[in-house]
C-alpha cells in the first residue's frame, strides 16, 4: 500500500505566461506558493480474486476489467504511460473541491505518478515528476493547461518559476526573513465561491490566440518582477495587495470567461470591506478568491463575504511526498497464472440451474434423486 500527499497551490502573479504556446516564443514567469491543503492518493496492487482488474474510487467508483475502459483520464493515461498492466486499486480524497482553481488536477496527476512509481519500487525525483506531469496533461491528454501547476505540485514551496523559450523550467525559492513571510501569510484570505469550472475550458477561450494578447501578457510577466521587488525590499506589503488588484484587472481583459458578474460582485464587496486586492486563484471563471487584507480589516471582509466558505491556510514547502509505504502480499504469480489460463466467469446463483424450486422462483427444482445430504 502506497499513499502519496501532494499540495495544492495559489498563484500570485504571472498566470497565463506559463502556457507553452506563449513561453516557447516569449518566455514566462510565475510567482506561486503551495499551501497546507492536499490531494491524497492511495494505491496498491489489486488482489486477483475479483471479476474485475481495476478499482478506481474518486467522485465515481469504477470497477473495470480492461485498462482502456477506465473513465478517469489521468489514471488511464498514467497506467499506460508507466507501462503498468497489473491490477490496481486507487482511492482519492482531497482537502479542497476539485475544479476550483487550486491546481487540484495537476496535484492529482503528480500525486498518482508519484504513488505508482513508488508502488513499482522506484523513488523518483521531483523534477522528473514535474516533467512527467506536464507530459501527461499536455501531450497525452492534450488539455489546454499551463505548466506552473505541475511544477508547484511536485516541488512545493514559495517559488519564482521561470519558463524559458527552450522549455527549460527554473524553480527559484523565494527566501524571505521569517517575520516578513509571516506578515505576508497573515495578510492573505481565501474564500470558496462555490462555482465549479474546468480550467482547460476557461483557458481555451484565450490561449488559442495569445499572440493577440501580447501587451497584457508582457505586463503580467513584468508584474512578477515588481512583486519580487516589493517582497525582498523594505517596501510595505500593502503594495503587494495593490499589485494583485492591478494584475487581476489586466488578466480579466484576456477573455470574457475569466470573470463573470457574480465574481465581480464578490470582489467589489471585499474591496469595499477593506481588501487591497485579490484574484481568482486559477484560470478563472470560479473556484477560490484570494484577497490581500491587512489583519485589522479581515473581520470586516469575512463579514462581507459571510455566505462564502472561508478557508484558513498556511504556506508549505514539502511538495509531493510518499507518506505511507507498507508491503502487502504479492499476488503477481497468481495474477500471471489467471491471466494466462483464464478463470470461470463469475455468475449469480439465481442464474444457475442448481437449487430446488421455490414458489415464485425462476429456478427449476432439482430432482429428489439428485439431492445430496
Amino acid at each position: 500500500m502506497i499513499i502519496s500527499r501532494t499540495p495544492f497551490r495559489i498563484s500570485f502573479f504571472g498566470g497565463g505566461t506559463d502556457y507553452p504556446e506563449w513561453y516557447r516564443l516569449h518566455g514566462g514567469k510565475v510567482l506561486a506558493t503551495t499551501i497546507d491543503k492536499y490531494c491524497y492518493l492511495s494505491c496498491r496492487y489489486f488482489p486477483p480474486f475479483f471479476d474485475f482488474k481495476y478499482r478506481i474510487v474518486w467522485s465515481q467508483v469504477e470497477n473495470r476489467k480492461q485498462r482502456e475502459d477506465i473513465e478517469h483520464p489521468v489514471v488511464r493515461e498514467a497506467l499506460q504511460f508507466l507501462g503498468i498492466d497489473r491490477g490496481i486499486e486507487i482511492h482519492h480524497v482531497g482537502d479542497l473541491p476539485a475544479r476550483s482553481g487550486m491546481g487540484s488536477s495537476s496535484a492529482f496527476t503528480v500525486g498518482i505518478l508519484h504513488a505508482l512509481h513508488a508502488l513499482e519500487g522506484r523513488m523518483v525525483g521531483k523534477r522528473r515528476l514535474m516533467r512527467e506531469g506536464i507530459h501527461v496533461e499536455q501531450k497525452l491528454l492534450r488539455e489546454v493547461v499551463g505548466s506552473q501547476d505541475q511544477v508547484s505540485a511536485a516541488m512545493g514551496g514559495f517559488n519564482l518559476i521561470t519558463f524559458e523559450k527552450n522549455e527549460e523550467i527554473g524553480v527559484h525559492p523565494v527566501l524571505l526573513p521569517k517575520p516578513r513571510l509571516e506578515e505576508l501569510e497573515g495578510s492573505l484570505m481565501l474564500f470558496y465561491t462555490g462555482i465549479l469550472r474546468t480550467a482547460s475550458t476557461v483557458a481555451s477561450a484565450y490561449v488559442t490566440d495569445l499572440d493577440a494578447k501580447k501587451r497584457q501578457l508582457r505586463i503580467l510577466k513584468d508584474l512578477v518582477d515588481e512583486a519580487m521587488e516589493i517582497l525582498t525590499n523594505d517596501r510595505g506589503l500593502d503594495e503587494f495587495g495593490a499589485l494583485l488588484d492591478e494584475s487581476w484587472r489586466i488578466k480579466k481583459s484576456l477573455g470574457g470567461g475569466i470573470s463573470n458578474p457574480e465574481v465581480d460582485g464578490l470582489y467589489e464587496k471585499a474591496l469595499q470591506a477593506g481588501a487591497l486586492g485579490g484574484k481568482l486563484t486559477g484560470a478563472g471563471g470560479g473556484g477560490f478568491l484570494l484577497f490581500f487584507v491587512p489583519p485589522a480589516r479581515q473581520a470586516a471582509v469575512k463579514a462581507a463575504l459571510k455566505d462564502l466558505v472561508h478557508v484558513p491556510f498556511k504556506f508549505e514547502s514539502s511538495g509531493t511526498q510518499i507518506i505511507f509505504h507498507e508491503s502487502e502480499e504479492d499476488y503477481e504469480e497468481v495474477e500471471r497464472l489467471i491471466d494466462s489460463q483464464g478463470i470461470r466467469e463469475y455468475r449469480e446463483l439465481e442464474d444457475l440451474d442448481l437449487l430446488p424450486y421455490a414458489p415464485g422462483s425462476k429456478v427449476k427444482r432439482i430432482p429428489e434423486t439428485q439431492k445430496v445430504d
